[in-house]
């Protein structure tokens, strides 16, 4: 197994973490579980531009590596023809202590700076908040259908000995992991004609070559790394949402105006 395994562990924490929880209560507001605006991004007849709208606390801006890693990845798969735009902003907040899902979506549904979906246009968002997340390790969370939320003190003290993986490679492959279940993955809202869900996390991939891997072993974090952490969706992955796109694959929970 490579040796990215490990630290795995530490920003991909349990069901609850990664995925937010307290869906009953988003259905009402119309926010959705994550996965819930699958097809208006993968489709191209109700959406025909996206905005990505990152809002970040002062010294927690993300890395252009992982903003222009996200661009690229999104670009591969959603059908955009009118493009793909990022839009960053400076936000305070103002909040104090661990973040819970409910903290999460209420203050970055207060910061947003338009509908999730307006006309012509589809609106996701990733904030970057002061603080660390209210379940230890959790580097990243998907709280509703648009919303996500990446943790920057915890990915700080994720990299590993001698700078590997480093800061920069957490954040990489976090925030592709987290837009991986805003776009459905795995099995959120359809069923895989192949299977390649971890069965003992829901939500996630077997596959540890994939950016939706989910870590089930404990490990010592003083181990050496060599490899790097997946950033990308693996074959199965690109096949789902293939398969969603084109209508071959079901799927479920979809909201739409």
């Amino acid at each position: 197994m490579r040796g990215f395994l490990i630290v795995l562990l530490v920003f991909f924490a349990p069901m609850a973490g990664c995925l937010g929880g307290a869906v009953d209560d988003l259905v009402p507001e119309r926010k959705g579980i994550p996965g819930g605006l699958t097809l208006a991004c993968l489709q191209d007849d109700r959406f025909t531009s996206m905005v990505v709208e990152i809002d970040y606390e002062a010294g927690y801006k993300p890395l252009t590596s992982s903003t222009d890693m996200l661009l690229e990845r999104l670009e591969s798969v959603c059908a955009k023809p009118n493009g793909i735009t990022l839009e960053f902003e400076a936000v305070n907040f103002d909040h104090d202590g661990a973040w819970s899902d409910t903290d999460v979506r209420t203050e970055a549904w207060a910061a947003k700076s338009g509908e999730v979906q307006d006309g012509g246009v589809l609106r996701w968002q990733i904030i970057f908040p002061a603080g660390e997340y209210d379940q230890d390790g959790v580097l990243g969370v998907a709280v509703d259908a648009s919303t996500v939320a990446l943790f920057g003190d915890t990915i700080q003290n994720a990299d590993g000995p001698f700078g590997r993986p480093s800061v920069e490679d957490v954040e990489n492959s976090v925030i592709i992991h987290e837009v991986g279940h805003l776009l459905g993955l795995v099995n959120l809202v359809y069923t895989s004609p192949v299977d390649h869900e971890d069965d003992d996390h829901p939500g996630h991939s077997s596959n540890e070559d994939s950016v939706m891997y989910w870590a089930v072993n404990s490990a010592d974090l003083a181990n050496i790394f060599f490899s790097s952490l997946p950033n990308e969706f693996d074959e199965n992955d690109l096949n789902d949402l293939a398969g969603l796109a084109d209508g071959s694959i079901a799927a479920t929970d979809q909201l739409w105006t």
